[in-house]
């Protein structure tokens, strides 16, 4: 191993160290009870209390009305996470394929006032959303929950930028093939678009994993509650001059950390060939 190679694996490590240490303080002390928490801090070596606090994260239920177990928010963070990266991808696709393929008058001054819903932020449009969803009668459910974010303007610019590079020869082909606007989409573009659909479903799916505002606005029964206002709600005690149960809470923060990375690990493939690669 030559001087540059060696230099580089050490800053490789290094920055692996970094980025782990804090996850590793956190599933050390969460096998900690929170008396050694609050006298001696966070802690580097394992404790007596095993994984306890993660079966009371877990099973344990919370809240005002005793509703809210970990199972339960998980369930409800899971079902925003897909539903958010689902639906943004069905209606990016067929955004970016009708920019593209069909003739539409204003296409492209179309395209840029999609494109410039990127500059309003959810904090905007925040109350004007939730009244209508109020209106609708939507309000404690996952399709309030999850419906009036699904719209993306990232997604319609990538994929439609994807859709500008496939040839003109496989619609040419596909017309000749006496293939109609559906199949040309569902039995081409689709297939085409695995590993773009694959890098938008991992940051789609972590963008809804951790959305906190949106839920919080929504959600009054407990039922609805996501593990991030799970984990919120653990340590917002210390208002109420009680003390936290920082184990649970770290034990929420692990397992919460658990799905996006799986995804990531299931899908990493397909997610570099999508940002970087063409499979055309």
């Amino acid at each position: 191993m030559n001087r540059s190679h060696w230099l580089d694996h050490t800053i490789l490590w290094v920055g692996i160290l970094f980025l782990l240490t804090p996850v590793w303080l956190l599933i050390a002390s969460s096998t900690h009870s929170t008396q050694t928490i609050l006298q001696e801090g966070l802690q580097f070596l394992p404790g007596s209390e095993g994984f306890a606090a993660y079966k009371t994260a877990l099973t344990k239920a919370t809240g005002f009305t005793d509703t809210a177990t970990g199972y339960r928010m998980l369930l409800n963070s899971t079902i925003m996470g897909l539903g958010f990266a689902i639906g943004k991808i069905l209606i990016s696709m067929m955004a970016a394929y009708a920019l593209v393929y069909f003739r539409i008058p204003f296409a492209g001054f179309l395209f840029w006032i999609i494109f410039s819903t990127l500059l309003l932020p959810l904090e905007v449009r925040i109350v004007p959303s939730y009244d209508v969803v109020s209106q609708l009668g939507l309000l404690n459910s996952y399709t309030g929950l999850i419906v009036p974010l699904i719209a993306s303007a990232t997604a319609t610019f990538y994929f439609q930028q994807f859709y500008k590079t496939i040839p003109n020869e496989l619609l040419e082909a596909a017309q000749l093939d006496n293939a109609g606007p559906f199949r040309f989409f569902f039995d081409i573009l689709v297939p085409l678009s695995r590993t773009m659909i694959a890098a938008m479903f991992i940051i789609m799916f972590v963008v809804g994993w951790n959305q906190y505002l949106w839920p919080i606005m929504m959600t009054t029964e407990e039922s609805y509650y996501t593990i991030i206002m799970g984990i919120k709600n653990i340590l917002s005690v210390i208002r109420e001059s009680r003390v936290p149960d920082f184990n649970v809470a770290f034990a929420l923060v692990v397992l919460s950390l658990v799905p996006p990375v799986a995804v990531v690990i299931i899908f990493q493939r397909w997610f570099i060939q999508g940002l970087v690669e063409s499979e055309k």
